[in-house]
């Protein structure tokens, strides 16, 4: 694959992630201005709920994805030397990873509370 390709793979994810968490955002900005939980089962049994918790699981993986394609940019073309980028790169790759994880758990624990 072509630099040229390699570029516009990572511009058209960057437009197709943002698009999901701007919607994604907007419906959490008014649900919770417009009808916030008064506790905590109420935000509980939210989340539970079968399409609240797959925008949420749909959320972090693509706010990963973004986040990586922006960082990755911002450090190829700041981060000269080879040797220091790859290792910044390995660090926030981990470091995305474990958040993801982490997030992810979150939300199927929550799933599976009684």
């Amino acid at each position: 694959m072509s630099r040229r390709a390699s570029g516009l793979k990572a511009w058209f994810l960057q437009r197709v992630t943002a698009v999901y968490l701007a919607l994604f955002g907007v419906y959490l900005a008014l649900y919770f201005a417009l009808s916030p939980p008064a506790s905590h089962a109420e935000l509980v049994a939210w989340a539970r709920g079968p399409w609240v918790a797959l925008g949420l699981l749909l959320f972090v993986p693509i706010l990963l994805v973004h986040a990586w394609v922006g960082i990755r940019d911002v450090f190829m073309d700041y981060m000269k030397p080879i040797a220091l980028r790859a290792t910044a790169l390995t660090l926030m790759g981990f470091a995305f990873l474990a958040s993801g994880l982490w997030v992810a758990q979150a939300v199927i624990a929550v799933r599976a509370f009684r």
